[in-house]
């Protein structure tokens, strides 16, 4: 492989990474869309951005591929955090919902507390 083969293999490389971790430089491409050998895995539903700057809190609805019933399961949900750093906003933290019921749970608490 020739030097200018290896720089663009590693750019490659760097953009496919990037893309795995949900990299992005505007908080409205950030995405939990994931696929393997060409298959959604990971189909996101929806999402909802709760803040941007620095720091940006999304909220996604999404579903995951059951490759043992060969279709997708039930809605599931997540929360991430990503910072900004040069530009480009890089995933920190997540909380992950797993079902509608967790997620009903979460709501009637909340709006409990905030009715107080």
């Amino acid at each position: 492989m020739g030097v200018m083969e290896e720089i663009i293999h590693k750019f490659e490389l760097v953009s496919i990474r990037k893309e795995e971790l949900g990299m992005a430089e505007d908080v409205e491409d950030l995405t939990v869309n994931y696929e393997e050998d060409g298959i959604p895995v990971v189909k996101e539903l929806d999402k909802a951005v709760l803040s941007k700057g620095a720091w940006a809190t999304i909220i996604f609805r999404y579903q995951q591929w059951d490759k043992r019933k060969e279709e997708y399961g039930e809605d599931k949900y997540t929360i991430r955090r990503y910072r900004k750093i040069n530009g480009e906003y890089i995933p920190r933290t997540r909380f992950n919902i797993s079902s509608s019921k967790q997620a009903a749970k979460i709501v009637e608490i909340l709006s409990n507390w905030l009715d107080k």
